[in-house]
């Protein structure tokens, strides 16, 4: 039995694709969160209280981040989770 015909050889297509998925990964990933200190974070999530995107449980000590519904008892974990979902959901918009 003869081997694969090389000019039906689509191995070097499905690399090509493989990498342009993981490079589109990445820069969706690329958002810089750790650059958020105590104030920043306090200043982002008093915004998101005004804005009625976080509530505040006072009971519990925690923060709801309600389009996600996740819970934080920091504010500065909080506000990396938030830049990180909306960065999530800008890529999610831009690749429809």
């Amino acid at each position: 039995m003869p081997g694969p015909d090389p000019h039906d050889d689509t191995s070097r297509d499905y690399e090509q694709f493989e990498k342009a998925q993981l490079a589109q990964d990445r820069d969706a990933a690329g958002v810089d969160t750790a650059d958020i200190d105590d104030a920043t974070a306090q200043r982002l999530v008093n915004d998101l209280v005004d804005a009625e995107v976080v509530t505040p449980v006072p009971e519990d000590h925690v923060l709801v981040h309600e389009p996600s519904g996740a819970a934080f008892d920091s504010s500065t974990q909080l506000a990396v989770f938030h830049r990180g979902w909306t960065a999530g959901r800008d890529a999610d918009a831009e690749g429809e």
